[in-house]
């Protein structure tokens, strides 16, 4: 991309974007360009696909839920092309990295959703809790603990008692206890992560990019989503 169209692109992009400057969305630009090595190929779509994603999901934010990771890029993907384009990327990482608490909770809302259907189900909590959560060694039946876990979760959260949680229920809970907001798994970057995104090995201007990560420590993310459930337990 020449210079002229860099501008151009950089110009129209931070008109709406909300939490990036001008400096910091023209970093984004030449980051997503130098992730998809910047060329442009007559008739094919220019983005990052779901396995590249996934890649900077992994090694860059520290994810390594497979379920999670995909709900991820589709949140992404907002025209559900199967790529993320440059204005899905700098957007969708404007939420991403500094989005505020309602944004966030939206986003993760709609990670958790697995179906699209607007309700986190019984069904839903059980899979990606299980997918979240490590296998204690003394265990003999974890798949048991995982449905106790998930009604001590529909006890705390569904706050009009039809056995699933709507975002009505959801946005409660998490305006109450902030931790609650990942309680089905981390699909937020990683603090340290965070701050590694624009860092010196792909060639763009470094940035610090501030995580905003609602104080979790570092630690990984199964701890993560273990911290969050002990807040649930601990306040039955």
């Amino acid at each position: 991309m020449n210079r002229k169209k860099l501008q151009k692109l950089t110009d129209t992009l931070t008109k709406n974007c909300k939490h990036f400057n001008k400096f910091e969305v023209n970093c984004l630009i030449k980051l997503f360009y130098n992730l998809v090595e910047g060329v442009e190929r007559q008739g094919l779509i220019i983005g990052l696909d779901r396995n590249a994603f996934r890649n900077i999901l992994h090694v860059t934010f520290r994810m390594t839920d497979d379920m999670i990771m995909d709900r991820v890029f589709r949140a992404f993907d907002k025209d559900n092309d199967g790529c993320v384009n440059v204005l899905e990327w700098v957007h969708g990482l404007s939420l991403f990295l500094r989005g505020s608490l309602e944004e966030k909770m939206k986003y993760c809302f709609e990670v958790f959703d697995l179906n699209g259907d607007g309700f986190i189900s019984k069904e839903e909590m059980f899979h990606m809790l299980k997918n979240s959560l490590l296998k204690q060694p003394t265990e003999e039946d974890p798949d048991e603990g995982i449905k106790d876990l998930v009604e001590i979760t529909l006890k705390k959260m569904d706050h009009d008692h039809d056995g699933k949680l709507s975002f009505a229920d959801y946005e409660l809970a998490v305006r109450k206890e902030t931790l609650l907001l990942e309680a089905f798994g981390p699909c937020l970057p990683d603090p340290k992560g965070t701050s590694d995104l624009l860092k010196t090995d792909l060639a763009v201007p470094c940035i610090w990019i501030p995580s905003m990560c609602c104080g979790y420590p570092e630690k990984p993310e199964e701890d993560r989503a273990r911290l969050g459930l002990c807040e649930l337990l601990s306040a039955s």
